[in-house]
């Protein structure tokens, strides 16, 4: 596995100063320059840097205004500050932790410093985001739990408001799993949620396609930018994909294989667009796949 060394960006307009920081960070981080704080304020947002350090005298934006700004954008705000300043004074320094610095250091530094607390503050980033994605993760299938679901459903129908376009949701259900575990015992059933799970994220094509195990035996999927037809498509091709895996179910009543049901539900700005809504009427057509049978799609279809 290839590892990506940590992006930091350096924000001086003192050329003497860059030069001194990219020859103690290279080799360890990828070290961006910005020379004006709107500069670095543009390539920050760009970027999105795993740590900033930042000088505070600089001429136009400052650095107290673009650390004010960075934290204040939900993209940037999570990102580490550090004063790198000529000003020293306790109140200087006081002000720039109040605008969330994680630390300040005062010229003219001593580049083994610099580096040691760069190393502390990147570390410390990492393993939060490392625990922070852990907390969006299914234990048991390794894909998106309901939390990341929820999350991700948000930020898709705004987008989908903000362009006009479709949005979709599949829910998707394994046929008669609870005769399953009866039959084959917890832990052959956890590996056959697992197995479904795999199959289920590998039938998703595009790169903003989402798929989460919502509970239990239950999974959803997310199509943005997917129509009615579409979103059919792809439930077809998640349901012949788990049912060629041939997993056998002595206790189905629907054929000798583990097979599948799923809803679809799409929504365009208007009364089902809500998240809730779309994962309800995408329930409900789940509900009436299984009323006829299962191993089936079901599109929910306005009256």
């Amino acid at each position: 596995m290839i590892h990506t060394p940590p992006r930091i960006l350096a924000i001086d307009d003192t050329p003497a100063n860059l030069l001194a920081l990219g020859a103690a960070l290279a080799g360890e981080f990828d070290l961006q320059i910005a020379t004006s704080g709107a500069t670095g304020l543009a390539l920050a947002r760009e970027s999105l840097p795993d740590l900033i350090l930042l000088d505070v005298m600089m001429p136009g934006m400052d650095g107290f205004e673009v650390c004010q700004r960075l934290k204040s954008d939900p993209s940037t705000q999570h990102i580490p500050v550090i004063f790198v300043s000529a000003m020293s004074q306790p109140e200087d320094q006081e002000r720039g932790f109040a605008l969330g610095a994680a630390d300040y250091i005062t010229k003219p530094f001593q580049v083994p410093l610099v580096l040691a607390r760069v190393r502390v503050h990147v570390r410390l980033k990492l393993k939060s985001e490392a625990l922070e994605k852990m907390a969006f993760v299914d234990g048991l299938t390794d894909i998106p739990n309901r939390r990341a679901l929820e999350r991700q459903l948000e930020d898709e129908l705004r987008r989908a408001r903000r362009g006009k376009t479709p949005l979709s949701v599949l829910m998707i259900d394994i046929d008669h799993f609870k005769a399953y575990n009866d039959s084959c015992g917890h832990g052959t059933g956890d590996i056959c949620l697992r197995k479904v799970a795999h199959e289920l994220k590998n039938s998703l094509m595009r790169p903003g396609d989402f798929i989460a195990r919502f509970g239990g035996e239950e999974f959803c999927a997310v199509l943005p930018d997917c129509d009615a037809d579409g979103a059919a498509l792809v439930a077809e091709k998640m349901r012949q994909a788990v049912e060629a895996l041939h997993i056998p179910h002595p206790d189905s009543a629907v054929g000798p294989y583990v097979t599948i049901s799923l809803g679809c539900a799409t929504g365009l700005l208007d009364g089902a667009s809500e998240p809730s809504s779309l994962v309800d009427l995408a329930d409900q057509a789940l509900y009436r796949a299984k009323g006829m049978g299962r191993n089936r799609v079901v599109c929910h279809t306005r009256s």
